[in-house]
């Protein structure tokens, strides 16, 4: 299967990943890939904690996904965060 690919600078071929979901359940709401996304994709949203959560009888703040079709694939989002909780796809063409 084919993938979009971009260019590195150096002309090197690239293909982004691009971030497909969130394991909420995962998800600490601590804001470092709000902060490194270039792309306005990501906001905090409040989460009704599961009976799987340690605190079943309370709200929790995580990061969700909003504008989906923003992202670049550029992954900064995986690597800031500290619990692993984002997928990520490349795109096939």
């Amino acid at each position: 299967m084919a993938f979009m690919t971009g260019k590195t600078r150096a002309g090197g071929d690239w293909v982004p990943d691009f971030v497909t979901a969130i394991n909420k359940a995962l998800c600490i709401g601590c804001g470092r890939c709000f902060k490194a996304c270039p792309r306005d994709v990501l906001t905090l949203v409040e989460h009704q904690m599961t009976e799987d959560d340690e605190d079943c009888d309370s709200l929790a703040m995580v990061m969700d996904i909003v504008n989906e079709g923003d992202c670049i694939g550029c992954g900064s989002c995986s690597r800031v965060c500290p619990k692993n909780c984002y997928s990520h796809a490349p795109l096939p063409v």
